[in-house]
């Protein structure tokens, strides 16, 4: 009896202290970031590979506007006509000068929005949407949930001028950027260094606002951002062989901190690890049943480290390496113990805990014959 409590208590503490896709960031102890808080993770796998202060609430400044352009890409026509208001023709801080009652296109208020930081583009693109900026926030807000699983930040307003309740953590941030890198035409608009932009008030060649393009040799994206209460924000992507990296960089001393320390992030995580994937369609066998992963499970490993894979009872396939496990999916058995097909129905409640379940299915496989 006291064993089983020992082993339970074993349990129940791993389980409090494991955070899922949190991979290597202990690994990287001689990385010295000076910035408050960021991240690094795999942007196909989501695991993370440096953290600091990554639950840490703080201010975003624009790199807010990632959100508001994958929002108005995904559930705008980006072919409509925007007919902008005098609030946002009047809108705080950097602009693309739009001119109260001017029709312009929604991708072209996109595109000054991601490229040229443009607020009175957001707000456009909020009232459009939404019908106000109050209306588009609670978009935002639920959009960053539903969509990238964000669930410590908080958002007020489209652009990202300060406000006491508008704020962000890296590792959000992080989640969000990964979404929405997923689409092909926000990966295109972040990833444009100039753009000829035609306005009824303003006629020019607009410069993309994040000189990372221009600075690492394998940037994508994405995004800069500065209020004084912020300070200097980034958030970066990178692609170097198949592999893409995000790096979000909260409160930097000033804009050069903010891309050396980003550059030095994507040189730590191409330098050190790799990404695969398990395609979907793979089979297992284990205890006289037959599972099949329903989807690719992608993983980040270090570079030329072993990984194993392992089948719990209730069907949860672990990726582990040098004995972490890297990250878990749900099986789908296709022929029970006895022979019979199986067909499989989706659970919810079973994927949202599933590397719970692993994990304490996986211990207690350990203990099951003692």
């Amino acid at each position: 009896m006291i064993k089983r409590i020992k082993i339970i208590l074993i349990i129940v503490l791993l389980l409090a202290a494991y955070t899922p896709q949190t991979g290597f960031a202990e690994k990287s102890e001689n990385l010295s970031i000076q910035s408050e808080a960021a991240i690094l993770i795999d942007g196909e796998s989501g695991q993370v590979l440096y953290e600091k202060n990554r639950e840490k609430k703080m201010y975003p400044a624009s790199i807010t506007k990632i959100l508001t352009g994958i929002i108005a890409i995904e559930q705008g026509n980006l072919e409509d006509k925007v007919i902008i208001s005098e609030e946002a023709r009047n809108a705080d801080g950097t602009r693309v000068y739009l001119e109260e009652g001017e029709e312009v296109p929604l991708k072209k208020l996109v595109q000054g929005l991601l490229m040229n930081s443009g607020n009175d583009a957001g707000v456009a693109i909020a009232e459009h949407l939404a019908g106000s900026v109050e209306n588009f926030t609670q978009v935002m807000n639920a959009f960053a949930e539903e969509k990238a699983g964000v669930k410590n930040s908080n958002f007020t307003n489209p652009h990202g001028l300060y406000d006491d309740d508008h704020y962000v953590t890296a590792e959000d941030m992080a989640k969000i950027t990964k979404y929405a890198m997923k689409n092909e035409t926000f990966k295109e608009i972040v990833g444009t260094k100039e753009l000829d932009w035609k306005g009824e008030e303003w006629e020019t060649t607009i410069i993309n606002h994040n000189r990372l393009l221009w600075r690492y040799d394998d940037a994508t994206g994405v995004k800069t951002g500065w209020v004084s209460k912020s300070g200097h924000t980034l958030v970066g992507s990178a692609e170097r062989d198949g592999m893409e990296l995000i790096a979000v960089i909260l409160k930097a001393n000033n804009a050069e901190h903010a891309y050396t320390e980003a550059g030095k992030l994507f040189d730590y995580g191409f330098e050190n690890y790799e990404t695969s994937s398990i395609p979907a369609g793979k089979t297992y066998k284990t205890n006289g049943e037959e599972y099949e992963l329903p989807e690719p499970l992608a993983y980040t490993k270090e570079n030329n480290s072993e990984i194993t894979e392992q089948v719990t009872r209730k069907g949860y396939l672990l990726i582990e390496s040098d004995d972490e496990i890297l990250t878990t999916g749900k099986l789908d058995v296709v022929q029970a113990s006895n022979g019979e097909p199986v067909k499989t129905e989706e659970n919810d409640s079973e994927e949202n805990s599933s590397w719970k379940d692993a994990i304490f299915q996986w211990f207690a496989s350990l203990f099951s014959s003692k």
